[in-house]
């Protein structure tokens, strides 16, 4: 039994093998539902078939300010050609600050832990990367205790191999 469970893994690590990373990747991530919104995002390759994310996002408006830092570990999955899919653990942390025109105020900080998984185009003949992913996240140590889940469309600007 044990052989099989390792040939199973074995099995589906090695399905990543043909998909290739860039070196480097960075443009913007748009989210949606309970995702924080619009991020920088950059994404640095380890190997041909793991790398890291990086995400910074920052929103400001008349009531309500904040910012949000996430971080991925991506295996990636060959499906064709330069389309691919991924997925790995992801941790985020951020702090907002919220006072309408009463007496209303609310702020705090969180800490998230949870998954990134998508899909990704990388076009051969220009370096743009295309994706839609989601985050899902449990907050930690925070008075709200919602799980975070919203989906994202990425664009980015791929540079090295």
């Amino acid at each position: 039994m044990k052989k099989y469970i390792l040939a199973v893994i074995a099995g589906i690590f090695s399905m990543g093998a043909m998909a290739q990373t860039h070196d480097h990747a960075i443009g913007a991530r748009f989210g949606g539902g309970n995702a924080f919104g619009a991020e920088f995002t950059y994404q640095m390759g380890l190997s041909d078939v793991n790398r890291l994310e990086l995400d910074l996002g920052l929103t400001s408006h008349s009531n309500y300010n904040g910012f949000s830092m996430s971080g991925a570990y991506h295996w990636l999955f060959n499906i064709e050609g330069g389309f691919n899919w991924y997925v790995g653990p992801a941790a985020s942390i951020g702090s907002w600050s919220y006072k309408d025109d009463t007496t209303t105020k609310d702020d705090g900080f969180y800490l998230g832990l949870g998954a990134q998984g998508g899909v990704e185009y990388n076009f051969d003949e220009i370096p743009l990367q295309l994706s839609v992913d989601s985050r899902p996240q449990i907050p930690i140590g925070t008075a709200y205790n919602d799980f975070y889940f919203g989906i994202a469309f990425s664009a980015r600007y791929t540079f090295g191999y």
